[in-house]
């Protein structure tokens, strides 16, 4: 077994455990720096009345308290299934340095986690989208910007 084998083992063991346990749907994901494993999370969705806990989303989180960063810099994330519009936000954001998944999209979607509606929607212009993205308060939103601009004491990221 491969080391990348092995840890997709680890990812896929969690999906079956939070689906186990009713944490939530089946998907299970782990992050690992330097051959560790420094976070791991499964699906709590329905457990934590929260539609961000996905399983990349709580990996994420936890391999961030663990090492003391906003960012996974040189860590890889092993999932379960290939990201959801969401996670796959949340990894790019994190900028971890690559990501292994195991069950597909459309694996996903032929057991009811279908999500091509949101991929449908981000393709689409905001005013025919089916929920309403309102533009407004543009002018004072914007004097925090510009207060950012000029903040001395910011963490860039």
């Amino acid at each position: 077994m491969t080391r990348e084998e092995k840890f997709m083992h680890e990812a896929i063991s969690l999906s079956r455990l939070g689906m186990g346990q009713n944490a939530g749907g089946p998907f299970g994901c782990i992050v690992v720096k330097d051959n560790q494993i420094v976070g791991r999370g499964n699906n709590c969705v329905t457990s934590h009345n929260d539609p961000t806990a996905h399983a990349e989303v709580m990996a994420i989180r936890d391999a961030c308290k663990n090492l003391n960063s906003f960012q996974l810099d040189d860590c890889e994330i092993f999932t379960s299934c290939e990201p959801c519009p969401m996670c796959l936000g949340a990894i790019y954001w994190a900028r971890p340095k690559a990501i292994y998944y195991a069950n597909t999209r459309e694996d996903a979607a032929r057991i009811g986690f279908d999500d091509s509606m949101i991929y449908d929607e981000m393709s689409k212009p905001m005013h025919i989208r089916k929920i309403p993205i309102i533009h407004m308060n543009k002018e004072e939103a914007m004097k925090v910007f510009e207060e950012w601009i000029d903040k001395t004491d910011k963490t860039d990221y």
